[in-house]
């Protein structure tokens, strides 16, 4: 039997807004991976990084020379997956999970549904030293549209269903941008429970950041008890991205 304290697993999901703060007024990447760690999450699911942008790198004298998700990642996490969603002259951004457990394999799946919008499914696998199975992390940031949310769920429930074994731990997190709350009823047929619902009785009010409406940023998990949940908010973090994170604290069941 596992240990009670190799059992817990820490896991934080932000919109981090490319790096700028709100309306883009000003470059706060610096100022966001200080915040990242204090979060002190094993895992972390981000949505809008960027992984090349010519043009923030001429205009901006202390843009990072590395990808945002290597940046932010530095010596606190170990393992770090980027999927490249949105492709355009300048660069490019999409979704990243930063690990401090060895990701053994990850995949990045397109899942847009029109040419306006470029969105995509980052899957990681991990092993956690200790655990029988490995750890399966799904980051998402799903279309404005509900015709194409719809379509993206479905891809994400396909992809769930055929490859990941369902004694294994799951953690589906991101930007589900469904302020209607129509992602919930398909999703719960994979077996997986959003953190906040459980826990709180509603799902967490993220956006905007500055005084939360719409709950939009979500953590479904799959083989977890959950412990504890935190939306980080208030004026150092609305400073930070127009979302707020959200955190949770697990224990494998």
């Amino acid at each position: 039997m596992l240990h009670k304290t190799n059992r817990s697993l820490a896991v934080a999901t932000y919109n981090i807004h490319k790096g700028f703060s709100h309306f883009n007024q000003r470059m706060v990447v610096h100022h966001l991976r200080d915040r990242l760690r204090v979060l002190g999450a094993d895992v972390v699911f981000l949505q809008e990084v960027v992984g090349h942008n010519a043009l923030h790198a001429k205009n901006h004298e202390h843009w990072p020379a590395s990808p945002q998700h290597e940046f932010l990642a530095d010596q606190m996490w170990t393992d770090f997956a980027y999927g490249k969603n949105a492709v355009y002259k300048e660069g490019h951004h999409g979704n990243a999970i930063l690990s401090r457990y060895p990701i053994v394999r990850w995949d990045n799946e397109d899942i847009s549904t029109n040419l306006i919008e470029q969105r995509g499914l980052l899957h990681a696998e991990m092993a956690v030293p200790g655990w029988d199975e490995n750890l399966h992390c799904v980051c998402v940031h799903l279309g404005l549209f509900a015709r194409a949310r719809r379509r993206q769920v479905e891809s994400v429930c396909e992809r769930i269903e055929s490859l990941v074994p369902h004694r294994a731990p799951l953690v589906l997190a991101g930007d589900f941008n469904d302020w209607r709350d129509k992602a919930s009823d398909p999703l719960a047929l994979l077996g997986v429970h959003e953190v906040f619902e459980t826990l709180n009785g509603r799902l967490a009010r993220t956006f905007p950041a500055r005084l939360p409406i719409l709950r939009l940023d979500r953590i479904y998990v799959r083989g977890f008890e959950v412990r504890s949940t935190k939306i980080h908010r208030g004026i150092g973090w609305a400073r930070l991205s127009d979302h707020a994170a959200l955190a949770a604290n697990l224990a494998l069941t």
